[in-house]
């Protein structure tokens, strides 16, 4: 048969990934080598060449964006449906199981996922019930605890305290968390992947019927696998495994959310006659930007080793900017750029890169003095927006109301004057009848538990939210959503919050229902109604950290947001021991080894350019300290390097606290005319209040310029300007 569509667009090793006879493989696919396209072409390969039927594929990655790109490739590629494979991040198949098998799991049929926010809120719930100050156990230490124990697989039950106070009121909440969770009927995103693995431990028909469903199990970012989710993989493949894993150790850098780097290597020893592929030819960055990359990560040791190379361009050197202060690196960047878009370049082709997010308010600040738009890539997602939030809890609640967790959001949202004390008399009857709080309110109003106002407002809410119900009985999918907008008062109560921030809510709730309306659903939730189908997905989605469509913007983001993204322009800034690496990874092994890995992801974003910066001072923990330059600058060969200097000779500081006698003192020039210095808040009659950032000349003739928080940056005489300090 022709196999030219699959094998003709990939190089050599690429073919020899793809057409690879062996049943277990390790590919190890540098940045910028074409891992999509393997991963897309192989399963082309499967169905098209060796005959495996589409229905005993299953491809795992870790975002439904990467899923939903992976199945387009693949229809293009195949010119038909995917129709029967399985695709989806770990989340979304282990949910489409439990929803096939939500008897085996112990579950209810209609469960629903709790998402962080709220499952943050009924973390709160429990740490007021059990009478812990918040002070001392914060919810989301808490939060924190229940979810990485669920990614190491472990129930309460598996928990000792060995005498530690503290840990033993870690276990308490996390063991009234699971009864409340249990009892409601929810799953959070941590529960969703440990109850599967306990459904195959547990119902070893279940695992034997996906284990000969699956017979090729494909997995992307393998490197970023956590504990629960190879143990999933290693149940599902069995002993008679076929697996085909795509990763980079070299780009793990997610230890701090549970990735075990530890899983790319342990896989040739956890699966029999493992055949690894190399993908090291780079279709992104220039010879200069890999020279340097492979340079600086080769200080890491236990690598698989690679060598990314590129018959592309040389390519200019990277510079090397030692900036002053953060301001003075800030304005370097922000110059370079202003010079990129001159040449006719796209704004969102530049991205200024950090470690920290504290980093981005002075860039932002350089960024809206030269007027030039920029996005903070990572903001608020539309199923994360509260709004909408306040929207889907209505919704859960009309189709299940044991969902403490939305009961709770939307009492008295808005307000119809239901307090804490009607909140705490209905939680106290919950947690004595270990009922959920939908079911304590209908007793508390029989049994006339509260005074005659809140139970009126008590009343009035338990009427509406039965009379929504009963309205959406007969109502299609969109109507419903727009039923319980208008019906819930949301959208009366957000026409009160006046300026463009009350449009934006109004518009999101109307986007709701045309979110609604393109939804469609899958055939694995035929057996769902609509309803419990959209919030699943609704929960699923939120449960994703990415950014939205970019407009022709500048992007600024932590190292972390900008892996799998590339531009043509990037700016690695704040190179400093302390910062990058971080202090808290400096003399930590593993914790020092990722931080260099993170800068390795940062430098191969970049296609054409690439500008490292780091400053002599910075305002840091509030005061200046003197800096020395990342070990991770010094990592890189002096041939790909062009080193720069500031072009003028002032260190203008905008310190607000005296530096710390331990610090070598330097002469910092502040003083612009009396009372007025760089740095200072100030109110002006006209613009309102804002900071000086900038001036020329001295006394009464400066030209100061001061950045207003709504009015931005303008350029005013001292003379003239009545500037009074705030």
């Amino acid at each position: 048969m022709d196999v030219s569509h699959i094998l003709d667009p990939l190089n050599e090793a690429q073919r020899e990934a793809v057409s690879a006879q062996d049943k277990n493989l390790l590919i190890v696919a540098g940045a910028g080598s074409g891992k999509t396209r393997v991963l897309t072409h192989r399963i082309a390969w499967l169905v098209q060449v060796e005959g495996v039927s589409p229905y005993s594929i299953l491809a795992v990655t870790f975002t439904n964006k990467a899923a939903a790109e992976m199945r387009g490739r693949i229809e293009k590629l195949m010119g038909a449906p995917a129709s029967g494979m399985w695709v989806g991040t770990f989340h979304g198949i282990a949910h489409r199981l439990l929803r096939a098998h939500w008897q085996e799991a112990n579950l209810p049929k209609t469960f629903q996922i709790l998402d962080s926010d709220d499952q943050y809120r009924m973390i709160r719930r429990i740490l007021k019930s059990l009478e812990l100050d918040e002070s001392e156990y914060a919810p989301r230490e808490a939060q924190r605890f229940i979810n990485a124990k669920k990614d190491e697989g472990l129930r309460v039950g598996k928990l000792h305290d060995n005498g530690d106070h503290r840990l033993h009121q870690l276990i308490r909440i996390y063991k009234v968390y699971e009864e409340q969770c249990q009892r409601g009927g929810m799953v959070d995103f941590a529960e969703v992947l440990l109850r599967t693995h306990e459904l195959f431990n547990n119902v070893p028909s279940v695992l034997e019927q996906y284990h000969r469903r699956f017979r090729k199990i494909l997995v992307d970012e393998f490197q970023d696998t956590n504990t629960i989710q190879y143990s999933l993989l290693r149940l599902l493949a069995g002993n008679d495994s076929n697996m085909f894993a795509v990763g980079d150790d070299d780009q793990s850098i997610y230890g701090w959310r549970g990735a075990k780097i530890e899983n790319i290597h342990q896989y040739n020893h956890d699966f029999s006659n493992v055949r690894t592929v190399r993908l090291e030819q780079n279709y992104r960055s220039t010879k200069t930007i890999l020279g340097a990359s492979n340079a600086l990560i080769s200080n890491n040791s236990d690598r698989l080793g690679k060598e990314l190379w590129t018959d592309g361009r040389e390519g200019d050197l990277i510079t090397v900017y030692t900036a002053f202060n953060e301001r003075d690196e800030a304005n370097f960047v922000v110059q370079q750029i202003i010079k990129w878009v001159e040449e006719g370049n796209p704004r969102n082709e530049s991205a200024i890169l950090y470690r920290s997010n504290a980093q981005s308010r002075v860039f932002e600040e350089a960024l809206l003095r030269q007027q030039i738009p920029y996005r903070v890539y990572g903001g608020l997602r539309f199923f994360e927006r509260m709004e909408i939030k306040d929207a889907l809890a209505y919704m859960r609640l009309v189709a299940n109301r044991d969902d403490d967790a939305s009961f709770e959001r939307v009492i008295n949202t808005p307000t119809r004057g239901i307090g804490q004390r009607t909140l705490e008399t209905i939680r106290a009857t919950a947690s004595q009848n270990k009922i959920p709080l939908w079911q304590a309110s209908v007793i508390v109003m029989e049994n006339k538990l509260l005074p005659v106002r809140a139970a009126n407002a008590l009343h009035a809410f338990l009427v509406m939210m039965n009379e929504m119900a009963t309205g959406c009985e007969k109502l299609s999918l969109h109507e419903l959503t727009e039923h319980v907008i208008e019906h819930s008062g949301l959208k009366e109560h957000y026409k009160k919050e006046k300026g463009e921030k009350g449009r934006d809510r109004i518009e999101n709730l109307d986007e709701l229902i045309t979110a609604v309306c393109d939804f469609k659903q899958s055939e694995e939730e035929a057996d769902l109604d609509p309803l419990s189908a959209f919030l699943s997905h609704a929960s699923l989605e939120a449960g994703e950290q990415q950014g939205n469509e970019w407009e022709d913007c500048v992007q600024l983001m932590t190292l972390h947001s900008a892996k799998g993204l590339e531009f043509d322009t990037v700016f690695l800034c704040g190179l400093e021991e302390g910062l990058f690496p971080h202090q808290r990874s400096i003399n930590k092994s593993g914790r020092l080894e990722e931080e260099r890995r993170l800068c390795y992801v940062g430098m191969t974003r970049a296609k054409r350019y690439l500008y490292i910066s780091h400053a002599e001072i910075r305002y840091l923990h509030g005061e200046e300290i003197h800096c020395t330059p990342s070990r991770f600058v010094s990592e890189i060969p002096k041939e790909y390097i062009n080193e720069v200097r500031p072009m003028t000779s002032l260190i203008q500081s905008y310190s607000h606290k005296p530096r710390q006698k331990s610090q070598p003192a330097v002469k910092i020039e502040t003083e612009i005319t009396d009372g007025l210095k760089l740095g200072q808040r100030v109110a002006h009659t006209k613009f309102g209040e804002g900071v000086v950032v900038n001036y020329e000349g001295h006394g009464s003739h400066a030209r100061i310029q001061v950045n207003f928080d709504y009015s931005g940056s303008k350029w005013l005489v001292a003379a003239y300007a009545n500037l009074e300090s705030v």
